[in-house]
């Protein structure tokens, strides 16, 4: 039997153009309905029936193809994305599926464009853009690579409507440029798929979204209300010891000298480091003073450059061991559903990463 298709099972039927429209109907049913007294022009009229099926299968191939290939040319103005809310990982071929899901697969099918508008996940997808422009590009298909320059193009302009988060996705359009810099110079050893004009073309749209960041100015809120210069200091560093990077910190001790004395409180920056780093981490990069007080500022930036941060999400990516689904934590997956204490997992951008490391 010939190899059909990723099931090559078939139900063994096929449509046929009938007085009433087109019908599925099965080989028995054919037999069923030829009677052993049909006549010459019976047999002739059954012939052009499948002639005009004939014809209008191609025709209609030939139309979804033409679609298909216009939406996914370069020059289709309006993007395809898919809106799936969970997708199956299979890591190997089976009688009932032939292949595997790739990295590239579950990038194109996933739903990430409505999940940059979420903010509990908007932080998530730029880790897993920036881990994926550092050593994962080249992996993902044609279709893929295109998708995720139009997904990172609506984070853009995201953070230039709304005027936040501009300094990760400056960071990440920084490490995108640099990895294209290097992979655009092996072009012809099938590093990247497609012309180099087309790649040639990004690079210089990720100049200009550099060059509109930087030129972004922050508009003053129009609230009435109270601003944070105008509470308490108690509430003021309450509010900064929910402040997870310590660059928010620097930023936000530069608006008032008010500010800027109690973003210098070494209790602050101590919280700081013990939320990041571990206490071995810490004595490594042990820094005192003058008067023999540990510098947990100092501290806080050198380990910065030493170890990774903690990383911290509202939402993330899960993924359930029982069915191998991986979904968002809000598309109630049926495991979940009918068994809450199912075998899921949260997964971290670089987990989802590792998870497609066959």
């Amino acid at each position: 039997m010939p190899f059909l298709g990723q099931d090559w099972r078939s139900p063994g039927q096929s449509w046929v153009k009938t007085e009433e429209g087109w019908k599925k109907t099965t080989a028995d049913d054919k037999n069923n309905n030829v009677s052993v007294e049909s006549s010459f022009c019976v047999a002739e009229q059954q012939e052009c029936f499948n002639k005009e099926n004939l014809l209008f299968s191609l025709s209609y191939d030939m139309a979804a193809k033409k679609r298909k290939k216009d939406m996914m040319n370069n020059n289709t103005k309006v993007p395809y994305f898919h809106r799936e809310k969970w997708i199956y990982v299979h890591k190997g071929s089976t009688k009932e599926r032939h292949g595997y899901c790739t990295l590239g697969e579950a990038f194109n099918r996933l739903d990430f464009c409505s999940a940059i508008k979420d903010t509990r996940r908007f932080n998530y997808v730029v880790r897993l853009l920036e881990l994926i422009a550092k050593s994962k590009l080249p992996s993902l298909s044609g279709v893929a690579q295109k998708n995720y320059m139009n997904i990172l193009e609506r984070v853009v302009q995201k953070v230039l409507d709304d005027q936040q988060n501009v300094r990760p996705i400056k960071e990440l359009l920084q490490t995108l440029y640099v990895s294209l810099c290097g992979l655009v110079q092996d072009m012809g050893k099938s590093v990247l798929v497609g012309n180099i004009n087309i790649w040639v073309h990004r690079m210089e749209n990720i100049l200009q979204w550099q060059q509109q960041l930087d030129n972004i100015q922050i508009n003053r809120p129009t609230s009435t209300g109270m601003s944070l210069v105008e509470l308490p200091a108690s509430l003021q560093l309450s509010i900064m010891q929910c402040l997870s990077d310590g660059r928010d910190l620097v930023s936000l001790g530069q608006v008032c000298p008010e500010l800027g004395a109690l973003t210098e409180d070494r209790l602050l920056w101590k919280k700081l480091c013990q939320y990041h780093f571990t206490d071995r981490q810490i004595r490594k990069r042990l820094m005192v003073s003058d008067k023999g007080h540990l510098e947990w500022k100092k501290m806080y930036f050198k380990l910065s450059r030493c170890y990774p941060h903690r990383e911290q999400y509202s939402d993330t990516l899960h993924f359930c061991t029982h069915c191998h689904i991986l979904f968002w934590k809000d598309t109630n997956h049926p495991c979940t559903a009918n068994n809450p204490e199912s075998c899921t997992m949260s997964l971290f951008p670089q987990d989802f990463i590792n998870l497609f490391n066959f």
